[in-house]
């Protein structure tokens, strides 16, 4: 009963603790969201500037997994080269080793007890805070008490069980062949996903269970097995992406072998000098796995488009096929880091709406012209709008059960309704390359005069299309009140040009089966006109209202001077 006892009380402090590091990490990932979108769009082809934004990433995300997942989605998504992940996912091996530290630090006597009292700070500060900021350091604050609190547990587990402490002290008194060490920490943390829930069990062991020589073989076999997370994800990824998670195991790897071989020859003498380096085996463990890392980074930073050439020579590319419908910013495995993921998305939207701009300009010019020669290209532009729209709405909702911040929550909660009105402005498109196939073949055409205006109409909608798009990437709320403008101008344009159509009617200047489709047409672009003011107003207006938009700003501005 004892032993299972304490088998339970293990399993519940390494549930503790990865809760806990689920917690810390998307409390740190809230806080620091804009910060992270800042991070990532500065990417830059120095492999140093890589290196700092992996470390820096993996320390708020908690996970070098998570970290070389979400790269392997960058570069499926085609935003990010080889060069550029390789360097980042160098950083991140770096970054994991802070966890390491932490949970070495439950080695001084008594700090995972006082540690754990942080759970509680936490929990009050989110209950009682009323500062999104204050409540999302408290989720951190409570996430880093719990791995304590999770790491007690571990270690009194261990000590209340003499069974099985003697059981495993048996088993690596007989293992102590590093292959077999490194092929344990392997399938371990293959088995649990993190690298980090492995150099925890690893750290309350050492010293009293496992020596500390054949501790270090363990972690090398943690690092290798962190590596099936990133190589499972890659499955059904780009070539670029499957090359991203073979670079990932290579450089681990390499690393792997450079220190089995040192150790395995000079496993005493390296003993001594952590002994020196630190005065409990836990920290002992901790520094030994930032050294492997952090050297590991150094020798192969050089070596960094060799590395590319490898997994290119490997992984050999696929003829691209442009028929096949794709997302052009976003992946699901973006998803582990939230802030990003709306960054990425917002990318994807403003993409879309380019897009739906594009086939207007080549659908309008078509009917204008009567020359549906393009109707291909427009129909398929509009099949790839369409694939996007579905794409997009079915992240949205992965989305909105993510840990968000509620200014996130708002932009995301938004986007279904932008997704909305960029599809029916694609589908205006469609009707008017079906409008000018259908005066080809009827042999209609526009007078001069009707053709002009068309042309004016269209040129104010066009306006307004780069201006709307423009006020909706950048969150510009000074740019509504002309959008608004625009949007009425072109609402009076459309009046006007009726009237001035029915006269020419009146007066047999054009026919009445051309009149249909120029009635049709100004019709058309008035709506795209709604549809792009309910892009722009969405950045204050979850529905993209105008007016609920309009008395938003007008009551922040009676608050800023005062009125209210």
């Amino acid at each position: 009963m004892e032993l299972v006892t304490s088998i339970f009380m293990l399993l519940a402090g390494l549930g503790v603790l990865m809760t806990g590091m689920k917690l810390l990490s998307e409390g740190l990932e809230r806080s620091a969201g804009k910060g992270m979108r800042k991070l990532f769009g500065k990417l830059s082809t120095n492999r140093f500037a890589g290196i700092g934004v992996g470390a820096v990433a993996t320390v708020v995300v908690n996970s070098s997994a998570a970290t070389t997942v979400m790269v392997i989605g960058f570069v499926n998504a085609g935003l990010m080269t080889l060069f550029q992940a390789t360097s980042i996912i160098m950083g991140a091996n770096i970054g994991t080793t802070l966890t390491g530290v932490i949970i070495a630090l439950s080695g001084f006597g008594g700090v995972d007890v006082f540690a754990s009292v942080l759970t509680f700070i936490g929990v009050v500060i989110v209950m009682f805070a009323k500062n999104d900021t204050l409540k999302r350091v408290g989720s951190a604050l409570s996430g880093l008490g719990l791995i304590f609190v999770g790491l007690h547990l571990m270690i009194t587990s261990f000590k209340g069980s003499t069974m099985m402490t003697g059981a495993l002290q048996s088993l690596f008194e007989k293992v102590t062949f590093p292959l077999l060490l490194i092929l344990i920490g392997l399938v371990c943390t293959a088995i649990f996903q993190s690298s980090a829930a492995m150099t925890a069990l690893v750290v309350t062991m050492v010293g009293t269970i496992i020596p500390l020589e054949s501790a270090f073989f363990v972690i090398l076999g943690t690092n290798i097995g962190t590596c099936v997370t990133a190589l499972l994800a890659s499955i059904g990824t780009s070539t670029n992406g499957k090359r991203t998670a073979l670079i990932h195991l290579t450089f681990n790897v390499v690393g792997t072998v450079i220190f089995t071989a040192v150790i395995w020859i000079f496993r005493s003498p390296i003993g001594w000098l952590f002994g020196k380096m630190a005065a409990t085996p836990q920290m002992q463990v901790a520094l030994f796995h930032v050294i492997f890392n952090v050297f590991t980074t150094l020798l192969l930073v050089p070596f960094i488009n060799p590395l590319t050439r490898f997994a290119t020579l490997l992984i050999k590319d696929k003829k691209d096929d442009d028929s096949v419908l794709h997302m052009y910013y976003i992946d699901d495995r973006i998803l582990h880091t939230p802030p990003i993921a709306v960054a990425q998305v917002l990318k994807e939207v403003v993409h879309m709406g380019e897009m739906a701009r594009d086939n207007l300009d080549r659908a309008v010019k078509a009917v204008l012209d009567v020359d549906p020669s393009e109707k291909d290209k427009v129909l398929k532009e509009e099949e790839k709008i369409n694939f996007i729209n579905k794409g997009v709405a079915r992240y949205l909702v992965k989305m909105q059960s993510l840990s968000l911040s509620k200014s996130d929550e708002k932009l995301v909660g938004s986007l279904h309704h932008v997704i909305g009105d960029i599809e029916r402005i694609g589908d205006h498109a469609e009707n008017f390359i079906e409008d000018a196939s259908e005066m080809k073949d009827g042999d209609f055409k526009f007078s001069e005069a009707a053709s002009a205006e068309l042309t004016d109409m269209y040129a104010h909608v066009r306006n307004m299309f780069d201006k709307a798009l423009y006020t909706f990437e950048n969150r510009d709320t000074s740019a509504l009140k002309t959008v608004g403008e625009m949007e009425a101008e072109i609402d009076g344009l459309k009046r006007e040009l009726s009237n001035n159509h029915i006269g020419r009617l009146n007066k047999g200047e054009c026919t009445v089966e051309s009149g249909t489709h120029f009635f049709a047409i100004i019709t058309a672009l008035e709506r795209v006109a709604d549809h792009l003011t309910n892009v722009a107003f969405s950045i204050r207006s979850t529905s993209g209202s105008q007016s609920e938009a309009m008395a938003k700003l007008a009551e922040e501005n009676a608050k800023k001077h005062g009125a209210v």
